[in-house]
Formats: C-alpha cells, sequence, structure tokens
C-alpha cells in the first residue's frame, strides 16, 4: 500500500501544514480562534484542538502503545486539550516532532503489522499502513476546514501545493 519514505514525507508535511495553521491563527484573537464559524467542530481552535486529541489517539496506536490510547479515547477532545493558546502551539510542536521521529522509525514490514483498537465498542483490526492512511487522510480533512476558517476570518495560511516538498525537504 504505501512505503516508510512515503510516511515520513506526509508526517513533514503534516509538521509543516500544522506551522503555517497556528501561525495565520496566531494573527487572530483569542475571541476569534474560539468563535463559532458554524464548522462541525464549530471553530477554528476546537478543530485544531480535534485534530491534536485525534494525532494523539492515532499515534498511541499506531505505536502499540494501548494504555494511551485506551486514557486518550476516554477524555473529551475538547476538554483534554489547552484553550490556553500558547499552551497549544506548545503541544502541537511537540506532537509534530514525535509524530516525524515515529514516522522516521519503523520499516516496511512494520506497515503490514495488525492494530488492535476499540471504535465504539466493538474490537477493530486493520494494518498499521491502512490505519496511517487513515490518520494522514483525516489530519487534512480538518485542516482543510481550518483553511477555510482562517481564510474567511482573514488570516492567511500558507498554500499546500507541490512545492511544499522544498519545504520540508521531500523529493
Amino acid at each position: 500500500m504505501i512505503k516508510p519514505d512515503f510516511a515520513a514525507t506526509m508526517a513533514r508535511y503534516n509538521r509543516w501544514q500544522n506551522r503555517s495553521l497556528v501561525a495565520a491563527a496566531d494573527a487572530l484573537s483569542d475571541a476569534d480562534r474560539w468563535q463559532d464559524r458554524s464548522a462541525f467542530f464549530r471553530s477554528i481552535a476546537e478543530t485544531l484542538n480535534h485534530i491534536l486529541w485525534d494525532d494523539r489517539i492515532w499515534l498511541a496506536r499506531l505505536s502499540g502503545d494501548e494504555q494511551a490510547a485506551a486514557e486518550i479515547g476516554a477524555r473529551h477532545p475538547y476538554t483534554d486539550t489547552p484553550k490556553e493558546w500558547s499552551a497549544y502551539v506548545r503541544e502541537r510542536a511537540v506532537l509534530d516532532d514525535e509524530i516525524v521521529a515515529w514516522a522516521d522509525s519503523f520499516a516496511e514490514a512494520d506497515l503490514a503489522c495488525p492494530i488492535a483498537w476499540v471504535r465504539g465498542g466493538e474490537a477493530v483490526e486493520t494494518e498499521l499502513g491502512f490505519n496511517l492512511v487513515h490518520m494522514i487522510n483525516h489530519q487534512t480533512h480538518h485542516r482543510g476546514q481550518v483553511h477555510a476558517m482562517l481564510t474567511a476570518a482573514g488570516a492567511e495560511p500558507e498554500p499546500t501545493d507541490p512545492q511544499m516538498l522544498k519545504v520540508i525537504g521531500g523529493s
């Protein structure tokens, strides 16, 4: 399905895009970040918090840390993440670096390893590679929502075009 270098590139892309959105959101007031914009997770801040929460739980699952995944999954994504902007910014940067380090650490054979987790009380088992692609798609989906909300709020996040490879050091 995918190769480890794809995971490493996408982890760097994730970090770059998160930095772009955070920088654009940083130009807004706290009230503007939390303003209800009729999005699925209402506001820019809540959507960013959801992405952070979901990245945490998927990294725990993909790393095989079932206890951490269960603890993260038991917490509501809005109360689990900080509402103070500077704390969010720090936490996002740390998690992005953890995702990059994790993506750099595995071999191609690991992508076929089964990952077991629970969704809605039901046990699920899928391959690590499949779950990694889901994590990447999920990030992209919600970052697109944030990008649209930021643009509507007058902020200017960076574009997401193929020139990003120069930014993140991909090929």
